[in-house]
């Protein structure tokens, strides 16, 4: 397989005895600096209690609620 162009210079300038930019990266470079932390069950509980609707159950919930208001004022 041929060689990048970037990696020609990298070479290139190890070789003149420059200092190789890949050590320049320090430890920061392979690190996931991410933290991640578990749901506790507090958040479970009330991700499942009121979790995201599907756009299905959203409109049929706001269809009957409007059918129900428009009802109440329907006063003949």
């Amino acid at each position: 397989m041929a060689k990048s162009k970037a990696k020609k210079m990298r070479e290139k300038m190890v070789r003149e005895g420059y200092r190789n930019p890949s050590k320049n990266r320090g430890v920061y470079a392979l690190v996931d600096l991410r933290t991640r932390k578990s749901k506790s069950k507090h958040e479970k509980q009330y991700q499942d209690k009121y979790g995201e609707l599907s756009p299905m159950d959203k409109s049929q919930m706001d269809d009957s609620s409007f059918q129900y208001f428009y009802r109440g004022l329907n006063l003949h």
